[in-house]
């Protein structure tokens, strides 16, 4: 629905809400007075007029306002501040506008769906439930509240964006309604973009790049630079400036340290600020806060004045408030569920008087004493991030343990840069730096491991996005700090129980038992690998609205208000804590009955995974028993990474002969029958999954390389360097024609003249490709000029799959220094090389005059670190690759007689 739109006219239906029960939480936007009031408001508040009638909208059409567990006096209604608490008896839907109240987590884990105020009105619109997923608060679906169409967009693009919007929480509409967010567009001359522009309407005309660049990001972007009828990242050019992003949001979670106690401009004293947020709660103060007396009496006050007390004990305690994640209290808060957060978080709410996870923001939660196993090594530099993002981003480095630093040298290891145009930028390119975004650390922070510097996700940044805008939007992973620092199976306490402190600790799971179930509304979701199925009795079918049964209420109350003596909300799958070492002995028998019910599946599942073709999900026919097998593997597929195999296998429809993972990984370069046909490709290339045979770009993991002669493509010379089977594209012909998967052996490349041509033989090139294992150039840096023909990035791949390094050449000081090219013979591994070859030191160059003037400076400076420059053609680099040998002829040299007879 458009924003601010109001639903009139449409009569009440007594059945439409009959099982619902539904609370309203109090924030900002939604708050008791306009939750509540009925009637109209002047007109520059019209886009609250959904938030007003709320609560009558969902009375009149038969709902039934659900009685907050702890109630303000008289008050009666269903409208509860974010942090009261709440009993979950009877309770299946909470109204909200954002997840930040405090037993969020508690309503996700019973499957109490919330909600935003849209879902009332999308409900009543369609006189039918609406689905809660697409009407989520929660930031992971950041699709959610969109309601896109397309207009004139070829099908497979179209199915594409239509499935990443459904998957991350938005709505499709077939047809241009005036519940419509957003047309799909590349041209305003479609008809609905023409009933836009007409009628005014409030609904934004897109490119695709929008969504495409957002489903790469994982974050939702800002999609002005795609608005059509002038979209900015087709008007502009690619080193024109990006303006800079502020985010006033993120002033009070910039550091995991705090210093002076902020104070609200106009309420210097506890009584005139009002707070509320620590109502009925009882908050603990840890020794290791490093804080005086004075402040500390201070923050107390606070909190009493707030309605909230100061307790010693960590038994007794709500909140926990702690600079590290260690020492027993930590634990043992951890452990029961208590709400653990550092300084910067309560000052937060000491500012805002609203509440807010800790677990919202890295930085309002605890750091770790050390730092991220494996961070201390990275030095890291910040680019294009300005104001509280830059900020932000420097203290979340440092809490990671990595050394940050202002200025940028060659010293460094990474990068994290909001865009690509920048010096910093240019000088990483060409010192071989490291460059991602803030992501990589945000989520490497988070998940508390290193993530890989390979993922999509990392590098990509969009053409006329500033990506501070999406900083600070990384929450902690509840199950990464569980795993990391307060293990379920570890039972705390003891200690503080022998001081006398409280009474011993009951193991985790008999002081608040949780179901963990998965989130329906995380983005992970999206990975098959990622749902597990349990393996015990299946649960009935869960609709988009619980009915009100007896057995519902009183399942929500055992898990929200006591803890039941054996939680009905726990699976016969895996677990995430440990089952109570005083419970049932009954039940831990029949969990080892069941599992030993399972066995026999389990053998023929792992029985089953040996077969040709992978596991096949629904069994086997017998005719499938007849299944044609590859005698001869290559070695490059007998030694493939287990991981890719996992990627590539999906149970897919059985077409001719193979099922499952693909037989062989193929790279095709050179076939003319691809060229400039995408359909024919597309449907070639299905045909051929079909038979087994998997079409893939990537050269490092392919099996085989088809082509229908030598060339000096980038793929084919990439693919060497791993030493696939080279094949000829008749193979792909004659599969394709013969509708089956035939013997790759019989169709190896025989190409004569080629090898004529090249003075080699391509059996040699492959034996001397699986001897060198990709360090054919290990311990080499080569240098190229930014002007080469062919482009840097060509020539980078290249030198990288043969194990070396390409560094950008620009002709600055210091970027060539005596390790560059020399390393292997500093670590002793590589001792039994040539010595000859690291005194040489390559640029590939062309004959341009922009060119030529970077030779004598590259001459100077490789002379000046007692090396010998080579300045050659790209013709070395080619016939080394494509040869898998190194060697040398003078005629590779570039001189100046080469720009005379090219002129």
């Amino acid at each position: 629905m458009a924003t601010g739109e109001k639903i009139t006219g449409v009569a009440g239906d007594p059945q439409l809400f009959a099982q619902v029960q539904f609370h309203i939480v109090e924030s900002q936007a939604l708050t008791p007075a306009i939750a509540r009031k009925v009637g109209s408001l002047p007109s520059q508040h019209a886009q609250r007029l959904r938030s007003i009638q709320l609560a009558k909208t969902l009375e009149d059409n038969g709902a039934i306002e659900h009685t907050a567990g702890k109630r303000d006096g008289a008050t009666q209604h269903a409208t509860v501040s974010a942090n009261a608490n709440v009993s979950f008896e009877g309770l299946t839907h909470i109204i909200s506008s954002t997840i930040d109240f405090e037993w969020y987590e508690k309503a996700e884990d019973v499957l109490i769906p919330v909600v935003t105020p849209s879902w009332v009105d999308a409900s009543v619109l369609k006189r039918r439930l609406a689905n809660p997923r697409s009407h989520s608060p929660d930031p992971r679906l950041y699709f959610s509240g969109l309601v896109v169409t397309t207009a004139d967009l070829p099908e497979g693009d179209k199915d594409a964006i239509v499935g990443g919007v459904l998957a991350m929480g938005g709505l499709y509409s077939s047809a241009m309604t005036k519940t419509v967010t957003h047309i799909v567009a590349l041209t305003m001359a479609p008809m609905e973009c023409t009933i836009v522009e007409t009628k005014k309407l409030n609904c934004k005309i897109v490119l695709p790049h929008w969504f495409d660049d957002c489903l790469r990001l994982g974050r939702r972007i800002d999609e002005g630079p795609y608005t059509l009828p002038d979209p900015e990242i087709m008007r502009k050019a690619i080193t024109d400036r990006i303006p800079d992003t502020a985010r006033p949001d993120l002033s009070t979670a910039l550091s995991a340290h705090v210093g002076r106690l902020p104070t609200p401009s106009g309420s210097p004293s506890p009584e005139r600020r009002g707070l509320s947020v620590f109502r009925d709660k009882a908050v603990m103060l840890s020794t290791d806060l490093d804080i005086g007396n004075h402040l500390r009496g201070t923050i107390e006050d606070l909190i009493r004045s707030g309605g909230g007390s100061v307790t010693n004990s960590v038994e007794t305690a709500n909140i926990f408030i702690c600079q590290f994640r260690e020492g027993d209290e930590y634990k043992i808060a951890s452990q029961e569920g208590k709400v653990v957060g550092n300084m910067s978080w309560l000052y937060h709410l000491f500012l805002h008087n609203t509440w807010t996870s800790p677990l919202r923001r890295l930085l309002h939660y605890p750091i770790a004493r050390g730092g991220l196993p494996g961070f201390k090594k990275y030095r890291i530099s910040l680019s294009n991030y300005n104001g509280d993002a830059r900020l932000y981003l420097e203290n979340l480095a440092k809490a990671a343990g990595c050394e940050f630093t202002k200025t940028m040298k060659q010293d460094n290891t990474h990068l994290i840069t909001a865009h690509m145009i920048s010096e910093k930028c240019e000088a990483a390119k060409e010192w071989n730096i490291n460059m991602i975004n803030h992501l990589w650390l945000e989520e490497s922070y988070a998940k508390w491991q290193v993530q890989s510097l390979t993922n999509s996700r990392y590098i990509h940044f969009p053409p006329r996005t500033n990506l501070s805008e999406v900083v600070g939007q990384t929450s902690l992973d509840r199950q990464a700090l569980e795993r990391n620092f307060y293990p379920k199976d570890t039972i705390v306490g003891k200690l503080l129980n022998d001081r006398g402190t409280h009474k011993a600790i009951k193991p985790p799971d008999q002081t608040n038992t949780k179901t963990k179930v998965s989130n329906s509304s995380a983005p992970q979701a999206l990975s098959p690998t990622t749902i597990k199925a349990p393996v015990g009795r299946p649960r009935k079918s869960e609709g988009t609205t619980p009915k009100l049964t007896t057995d519902r209420h009183k399942l929500a109350t055992d898990v929200a208000v006591r803890t039941p003596a054996a939680s009905r909300l726990t699976f016969d799958g895996k677990e995430d804590q440990t089952p109570s070492t005083t419970g049932s002995r009954g039940a831990k028998d029949r969990a080892a009955a069941k599992i030993h019910e399972l066995a026999p599946d389990i053998a023929l599942y792992e029985k089953e995974k040996k077969r040709v073709g992978g596991v096949v999900f629904g069994g086997r026919r017998k005719s499938d028993d007849k299944v044609e097998v590859n005698h001869k593997r290559s070695v490059s597929e007998d030694h493939e990474s287990e991981a890719d195999a996992d990627d590539e296998a999906r149970p897919a429809k059985r077409s001719k002969k193979i099922k499952g993972s693909p037989t062989m990984r193929v790279l095709v370069t050179g076939y003319a029958k691809w060229a400039d046909n995408r359909r024919k490709e597309s449907d070639d290339k299905s045909r051929l999954r079909d038979l087994g045979i998997l079409v893939t770009p990537d050269f490092i993991h392919c099996t085989h390389l088809a082509a229908p002669k030598i060339l000096r493509t980038q793929k084919f010379i990439c693919a060497i360097a791993h030493a696939p089977m080279v094949l000829s594209t008749e193979f792909l012909d004659k599969c394709l024609e013969k509708g089956e998967y035939l013997r790759p052996e019989e169709y190896l490349l025989k190409d004569t003249e080629g090898e004529n041509r090249h003075t080699l033989k391509l059996t040699d090139v492959v034996k001397r490709a699986k001897a060198n294992g990709g360090h054919l150039l290990k311990g080499q840096s080569i240098y190229c000029t930014e002007q080469i023909y062919g482009g840097f990035d060509t020539y980078k791949s290249i030198v990288e799959v043969n194990g070396g390094k390409c560094m950008l050449y620009r002709a600055r000081a210091g970027s060539i220094t005596s390790t560059k090219s020399g390393r292997q013979n500093g670590d002793g591994e590589d001792d039994d090389e040539e010595p000859e070859e690291p005194e040489y030191l390559y640029l590939l160059s062309g004959v341009r005059p922009e060119e030529q003037r970077l030779w004598p400076k590259f001459r100077q400076m490789v002379q000046a670190v007692r090396k010998m420059p080579r300045i050659v053609r790209t013709d070395w680099m080619l016939d080394l690759a494509l040869s898998q040998q190194v060697h040398w002829d003078d005629t590779y040299e570039v001189t100046l007689d080469d720009d005379r007879d090219s002129a």
